[in-house]
């Protein structure tokens, strides 16, 4: 049986608390009924008997706190809220515990943006993390050792797991559940939540926000530029020569800058204006790919589906108000 050490963290989450325990039971519940031995032993661990959350309205009571846990075989870190300096400040008395414990041969199940608390640990330096997309931007820049990935929403590197989006640790625990136990559990757990197996990427619901805290002017005044202008045609060395600067320069500098180069920047901002169309549902796919001021309708459907994992068409099915 394994150990399992749900950390009310300062900042967390009622739900990612609740449904983390939820899950892991019905795991044993599932056990059971196959005529099986549990095979999780689950425990909110904590700094004291009881833990307020959300400024005081949530109170949970722990089963242990952490210095009664000599060895666990998994933490699991719930979902963070709020302002992530303060819940790290805050949650440092866990730090050293959860060190050992990894140390020790426990897993590390990091729920979405728990990641902010786990990163500053430095468990993840020079590892992989999936971020949620809203905060890939801060958490880029308070931990520039990590590698983020954004073209999945799961990462397991080395008995350290984490994810990106908001409900997604539910896709987390089932690939938890598929690690220990099998695809068998894992699928049935997914039936019963009714949660889906296959999600494995964040695009579909990225909304394009460009990293503007660099301090570079000119990169800035590119940015705006190309955020101002979605609907022309325009080149890359058409926008060096606005701003008067060489494109080898220039680019190097807007990659280091933003995190993408300038043809990735303007084909994201391009997609952004399209997927706010296809939303609408008011001008055809055609009309809303010629007024991104591309002229090659396939040229612009390969960008659209290599950003979003979506054609425009079934991006318009799973958003548009008017379906």
């Amino acid at each position: 049986m394994k150990h399992v050490s749900i950390l009310p963290l300062y900042d967390a989450t009622l739900s990612s608390i609740d449904s983390s325990h939820q899950l892991f039971s019905r795991v044993n519940d599932f056990m059971r009924y196959q005529g099986k031995e549990p095979f999780y032993n689950i425990e909110l661990v904590g700094l004291a008997k009881s833990t307020k959350l959300s400024n005081g309205l949530y109170t949970i009571n722990t089963d242990k706190t952490i210095d009664q846990i000599e060895q666990t075989d998994i933490i699991v870190l719930p979902l963070l809220c709020g302002n992530f300096k303060k819940a790290i400040q805050e949650n440092k008395k866990y730090t050293n515990w959860l060190i050992a414990q990894y140390h020790k041969g426990a897993e590390v199940v990091c729920l979405c943006v728990g990641s902010f608390y786990l990163a500053s640990t430095g468990l993840l330096d020079n590892r992989k993390c999936a971020v949620h997309w809203a905060a890939k931007n801060d958490f880029k820049e308070m931990f520039p050792n990590i590698k983020v990935i954004d073209d999945s929403i799961i990462t397991d590197e080395k008995g350290i797991y984490t994810c990106g989006g908001g409900y997604a640790y539910l896709n987390l625990l089932l690939y938890v559940f598929e690690k220990h136990l099998g695809r068998e559990i894992s699928v049935l757990a997914s039936k019963m939540f009714e949660i889906d197996i296959e999600r494995k990427s964040q695009n579909p619901f990225v909304i394009f926000t460009g990293q503007k805290k660099h301090g570079n002017e000119i990169v800035l005044k590119a940015q705006e530029f190309i955020e101002n202008n979605p609907t022309d045609s325009y080149t890359v060395d058409s926008i060096c020569e606005k701003f008067n600067i060489g494109r080898r320069t220039f680019e190097r500098r807007f990659k280091n800058c933003t995190g993408n180069s300038i043809l990735e920047y303007i084909q994201r901002v391009k997609v952004e204006f399209a997927k706010k169309h296809l939303e609408a549902g008011r001008k055809t796919v055609n009309e809303i790919i010629y007024a991104t001021g591309y002229n090659d309708i396939d040229a612009f459907r390969k960008v659209f589906k290599k950003i979003t994992d979506l054609s425009p068409v079934d991006y318009r099915k799973k958003y548009s108000i008017g379906i």
